[in-house]
């Protein structure tokens, strides 16, 4: 068996397998090992929602047959109001999406060795050189790429990784059927991916309703396990505990079933970044904070910090005289915060305020999206700082005069 290659990819996630893609389209000589066995996977990396949106199906050129259900709006709930926005969407099915992109890349060269763990970097004059599998077997690239998520095994041996223990966020998501789409005083969810804010369900974060055909959806929420941001919680609650509240007291789902063997959980960090690569190395995907952290979309910006590692690969490697030292991997951050997340700062900023405003708040929050126009929801979730303006109140000030001490300087950004 082959033990050299251009590079190797830990994690056969989006962001792991598209790199993997671009990098295979391009002739590149490139491993991907992947811990789960080829016959079960995805079954213990299944735990996306897969809602998002015909850019990144375009962008990619993904098939339709791994889409579970299009949609044409995404609805937006506060306890006791809803905002409705009519934008395209796409849930897919994530384990039928995932074995997509590994397909299309074996059929361009990659290779894939599933039932491979990595377990550590292998060193030569303090840079990264291969990696260790399972223990004993050796693997060796001229670029190493961590895709693995927040275990980050590569990246955090190195030094890279980042991830604060304070800004984890769990969630939980069952898919069922027996749903009650367009109940009376609620919208109406055919076709919709529906965000809800509500504190007694989801404290400090949020839950959703993915409408994934007929009378059937995925259902879930998530939160950050952060102190600030259980002032709403209760003790005693896990996560599970909440998801259980909703259905017991939403009358959309109290006659709704699970469907078996469709129960996902995840995790995702909600922070800045810090170095995302380092002599012969990056990391990618969430190995870096890489999801959204406004809405929770992650699979678009996995797949684009993908494709950013392989273009930084290719600008290494495709004439054989640049080394692939931190110097000539720059490349790889400057795309990242141009392509994959732009505003990030900003953003963030938007999450912890929305997520530690009362559920009071969330209300008036509807009231002032039906007032303004779609266009201004559409740059303030872009960041733009004056859009955003446009949603705070003088009653706010209180709460971002306590942010700005706590958290962020309010001038790096407005």
């Amino acid at each position: 068996m082959n033990n050299r290659y251009d590079v190797v990819i830990a994690g056969a996630g989006p962001a792991g397998a598209q790199c993997a893609r671009d990098l295979a389209a391009r002739d590149y000589d490139v491993v991907v090992l992947e811990t789960e066995v080829e016959d079960e996977f995805p079954r213990q990396s299944n735990k996306s929602t897969a809602g998002t949106f015909p850019s990144m199906m375009a962008a990619f050129g993904i098939p339709d047959d791994v889409v579970m259900q299009y949609t044409d709006k995404v609805v937006l709930e506060s306890p006791h109001d809803h905002y409705v926005q009519n934008q395209t969407g796409a849930v897919l099915e994530f384990a039928d999406f995932k074995r997509y992109l590994v397909k299309d890349s074996r059929d361009d060269g990659a290779e894939y060795r599933f039932d491979s763990r990595v377990t550590a970097p292998i060193m030569e004059n303090g840079e990264i050189v291969g990696v260790t599998v399972n223990g004993d077997e050796e693997v060796y690239g001229e670029i190493i790429i961590d895709a693995t998520g927040p275990s980050a095994p590569l990246a955090k041996k190195l030094g890279v990784s980042d991830l604060s223990h304070e800004n984890h966020a769990i969630g939980i998501e069952y898919e069922f059927e027996g749903i009650d789409i367009d109940r009376p005083g609620f919208a109406d969810l055919h076709d919709a991916m529906m965000l809800r804010l509500d504190h007694e369900l989801a404290p400090g974060g949020y839950s959703w309703i993915f409408h994934t055909g007929e009378d059937t959806a995925k259902v879930g929420l998530c939160y950050i396990r952060n102190e600030k941001y259980h002032r709403y919680g209760k003790d005693d609650f896990t996560v599970d505990d909440y998801l259980e509240h909703w259905l017991d007291t939403d009358p959309r789902l109290q006659n709704a079933s699970r469907l078996e063997g469709k129960m996902h959980r995840g995790s995702a960090h909600i922070q800045m970044p810090g170095q995302m690569h380092t002599d012969r190395f990056m990391a990618i995907g969430d190995t870096v904070p890489t999801v959204d952290p406004l809405w929770g979309e992650g699979i678009h910006k996995c797949m684009k910090s993908g494709r950013a590692a392989a273009a930084t690969v290719d600008s290494c490697l495709k004439h054989g005289n640049l080394e692939p030292t931190a110097e000539n991997l720059e490349v790889y951050e400057t795309l990242w915060h141009r392509d994959v997340a732009p505003n990030m700062r900003a953003r963030l900023l938007m999450t912890k305020l929305l997520y530690l405003a009362s559920d009071e708040r969330y209300d008036q929050f509807m009231a002032d999206l039906q007032r303004l126009d779609d266009d201004t929801l559409a740059k303030a979730n872009k960041g733009n700082p004056f859009a955003i303006t446009k949603l705070l109140h003088a009653d706010d000030l209180p709460l971002l005069k306590r942010f700005a001490r706590e958290e962020l300087q309010l001038s790096d950004f407005l």
